[in-house]
């Protein structure tokens, strides 16, 4: 399968996940519970969430497309499928539980495992390990916005 076609489906997949994501959370970042948490003083306005995720994906599909084009593994396959759940499943234990402590865990689980990604497969992705960067920042972002709303509120 040609690189391009594995972007097209990759980028399906993590923008359905957004999509889900979505769906999950019920407009949880408008709700008064959201609104009315003692948030982190750094917590960046509403439309870079947006920005952030849509870029993030972006790189996601195009690091995930050459992944699968030099290691082609259940392995890989698998972990990918574990991320898709736990970015996914975030939205609906935060927004729309409301259970932040494990909502924090989430986001941990989630950022050990990109960080895996990272780490693990450099040697065999070189320069493509750049395409995973935004989304292992931003996690250690969410984690910080996270961790600030579990211990101040």
């Amino acid at each position: 399968m040609k690189f391009y076609i594995r972007l097209a489906v990759f980028l399906i997949i993590n923008f359905g996940a957004l999509g889900i994501g979505t769906i999950l959370m019920e407009n949880g970042p408008q709700t008064s519970w959201y609104t009315n948490l003692n948030q982190a003083p750094w917590t960046p306005p509403g439309w870079v969430f947006g920005f952030a995720w849509t870029t993030i994906m972006i790189c996601f599909s195009i690091y995930m497309a050459k992944l699968i084009e030099v290691k082609n593994t259940k392995t890989v396959l698998a972990l990918f499928a574990v991320q898709f759940v736990l970015n996914v499943s975030w939205n609906y234990v935060f927004f729309n539980q409301h259970m932040i402590a494990l909502g924090i865990i989430n986001l941990i689980l989630l950022t050990v495992l990109v960080a895996f990604f990272t780490f693990n497969y450099k040697s065999h992705l070189k320069n493509y390990t750049l395409f995973i960067l935004p989304y292992l920042g931003w996690l250690i972002v969410a984690c910080s916005l996270n961790g600030y709303i579990l211990f101040n509120n």
